[in-house]
């Protein structure tokens, strides 16, 4: 079989098993968020907290329960990281320093998951499981339960609540989470992934004794690619054969990547009543992955010249297993949500391939967008372009049966500002001090494209690095670790405003001025806001970057 047709049975499948799963999956986590049945180990967890299920939380009080419990547990993950030489099964490793504790803490707490050190030479089983683990199942459950919040802002009329966040965080947790993680853990076992508690001792082919690293990998795997985490046990990540060993599993760990992301359009459709606008949603990303998959694809493997191909063109820094086109696949499923894991170096692709995963972070990461973040970031899309469109007519803009007004739109503003501005200023001040041209790997338009990528990832709480630069200093682990908290709490503070402002309105019946947001008319549109507002505001620190090194 050639590695066209190979590549594109793979796509097919990937995309059938997507089908497959988008109804039964989706009307099922609908079904979760509103039931008004609490499982007994739910009641369980709420009398131990004190938490009343049944009371229910406005924006504010909301977004206080989300700011303080992640506060909470970044202070309780550095605890964890810093102390994890008085652990059990801590391997004989010390305890992490200051502030890599610190970046790592708020990288798993925010679903980033960037690493500025090597897994398996620096944490401790111990630390990986009840540290690490835990906060990607949490992490992921956060962004479920801030997407249900905004959709409940559409869905009332007069009302000042938006649910209860812990009984969203639970029920993401217990009812989604775990049950669809063990069973991938299981899976990815009998697919090759290691799950031990023991390292083993090989003799290599010239006769010495090797100690491989074991551990609990797959039940990791599993929630690290489900929950749009991305954290490897290993430095390597997904490109080492204990996380991922075969083409079967690597395309079962994309298949993971996407699953909950593309059900969720699903989801909010049946929430809103309306699965006509989550299917239009659905189209917008999917436009969006498909042109970003085609690309970077091409990028990859059909961008240069036979003897090149011939050659092996473009397989540096790439798993041999898998090839250009299964690393071309997992670089844009990665990218496009906010998972972060990789199966091949980012640093190795093409400038144009490089410039397309960059890409599909600066889009929001809504393509089709991380675990519950691709939802609020589509709809916050959808109110920017029924504004726009507004202003065309000069009539005032609609979404869902919600006027737009100018309070709505100052929180729509904030949101779309605050992350480019995090990853503009985190780049420009790290490129304007002398240390950081010693950190970079690379000098020119890819060395800038180094230090663009770590601040956009960041930012982005996507967690995937270009590679190349190093960032233990103090400098990065900081800049880096704030762009990751403030990249991930500030824009859901204002998603849940924003929510509380909808939610207090009354719905507005649809009229024959009312624009339909279900069509394809409305899907082009919104493809168009959305990439004309990335180009507006990257487009000149592209320029610096992976347009400078293409056209070079």
């Amino acid at each position: 079989m050639s590695d066209t047709l190979g590549g594109l049975l793979s796509i097919a499948l990937l995309i059938s098993l997507l089908a497959a799963a988008y109804v039964p999956l989706g009307d099922y986590m609908a079904r979760v968020w509103t039931t008004p049945r609490h499982l007994r180990i739910e009641r369980g967890i709420y009398r131990l907290s004190g938490v009343d299920p049944d009371a229910e939380q406005g924006a504010r009080s909301y977004s206080t329960s989300v700011v303080g419990f992640s506060l909470v547990s970044i202070v309780a993950l550095m605890g964890v990281l810093v102390g994890q030489a008085a652990l059990p099964m801590d391997r004989g490793l010390p305890g992490m320093p200051f502030w890599m504790s610190f970046n790592t803490a708020v990288s798993f707490v925010t679903n980033t998951d960037w690493q500025s050190y090597a897994g398996e030479s620096t944490l401790g089983f111990t630390a990986q499981m009840a540290g690490l683990a835990v906060q990607n199942f949490l992490s992921a459950a956060v962004g479920m339960a801030i997407a249900v919040a905004l959709a409940r802002g559409f869905v009332r009329s007069r009302s000042g609540t938006l649910g209860n966040f812990w009984v969203d965080l639970t029920r993401g947790t217990i009812r989604i989470l775990l049950p669809l993680a063990f069973v991938a853990a299981v899976l990815l076992i009998a697919g090759g992934v290691v799950q031990s508690f023991a390292d083993t001792t090989v003799s290599t082919l010239a006769g010495h004794s090797q100690v491989l690293t074991g551990g609990p990998v797959a039940s990791q795997e599993a929630i690290k690619e489900l929950g749009n985490n991305g954290g490897g046990f290993f430095n390597a990540n997904s490109a080492h054969p204990f996380e991922n060993p075969t083409a079967l599993t690597n395309l079962s760990e994309v298949f993971l990547i996407l699953v909950l992301p593309v059900s969720l359009t699903r989801t909010l459709g049946t929430l809103l009543g309306n699965r006509r606008q989550g299917l239009a949603f659905l189209g917008v990303m999917g436009v969006l992955w498909v042109t970003s998959l085609v690309v970077a694809t091409w990028a990859e493997v059909g961008a240069h010249s036979p003897a090149a191909q011939a050659a092996g063109a473009a397989m540096e820094g790439k798993e041999t297993r898998f090839g250009e086109w299964a690393s071309a696949l997992f670089a844009v499923a990665t990218t496009g949500t906010s998972t972060g894991a990789v199966n091949a170096s980012h640093d190795s692709l093409t400038p144009v391939g490089g410039g397309t995963v960059l890409v599909n972070m600066m889009l929001g990461e809504i393509v089709p967008g991380g675990v519950g973040a691709g939802i609020y970031g589509i709809l916050v899309m959808a109110i920017l372009a029924v504004f726009v469109a507004g202003l065309m007519v000069g009539r005032t803009p609609e979404l869902l049966g919600k006027k737009i007004s100018a309070r709505q739109m100052t929180y729509v503003a904030l949101y779309t500002l605050t992350t480019p501005a995090l990853v503009l200023v985190g780049t420009g001040v790290a490129i304007a001090r002398g240390s950081t041209a010693d950190a970079m790997g690379n000098s020119g338009g890819h060395g800038f494209s180094e230090v663009l990528y770590a601040y956009t990832s960041a930012a982005n709480n996507n967690g995937s690095a270009f590679g190349g630069i190093t960032v233990t200093s103090d400098f990065f682990q900081i800049t880096l670790g704030s762009a990751m908290l403030l990249g991930r709490l500030l824009p859901i503070v204002l998603v849940l405003l924003l929510a509380g402002s909808l939610a207090e309105q009354g719905k507005v019946p649809a009229t024959a001025g009312t624009l339909p947001t279900h069509t394809p008319l409305f899907v082009g549109m919104l493809v168009g806001v959305i990439v004309i507002m990335t180009g507006l505001t990257y487009f000149p620190a592209l320029a610096l970057g992976p347009i400078a090194e293409a056209l070079a």
